[in-house]
């Protein structure tokens, strides 16, 4: 999924990030702290974006399980149906290949 995606690259760039920051621990001046510092705000706003991004992600993918379960409850021979029709031409698609 392109969100699994996003959410991994999020972190790796985070990861980087704080391995920068770890790297340049011993540089001095003025320019190198106040980079470090605008660095460490980004990060900790990008964890805190990546953190809201998954619970939101989280709930979402609750409620649309839940939807789905109250509809094949409520339509069992429907869901048979579209199962089948996905199953056929999934079926389809591989024997192509």
């Amino acid at each position: 999924m392109e969100t699994d995606k996003l959410v991994s690259d999020l972190r790796a760039l985070i990861g980087d990030a704080e391995e920068l920051l770890k790297a340049t621990a011993n540089q001095a001046g003025e320019q190198v702290a106040a980079l470090r510092k605008r660095i460490e705000e980004s990060l900790r706003e990008g964890k805190e974006t990546l953190a809201d991004a998954e619970e939101i992600f989280l709930d979402t993918t609750k409620d649309a399980a839940e939807a789905a379960s109250t509809y094949i409850q409520k339509n069992p021979w429907s869901a048979v149906g579209i199962a089948a029709g996905v199953g056929l031409i999934l079926g389809l698609l591989i024997r192509r290949e």
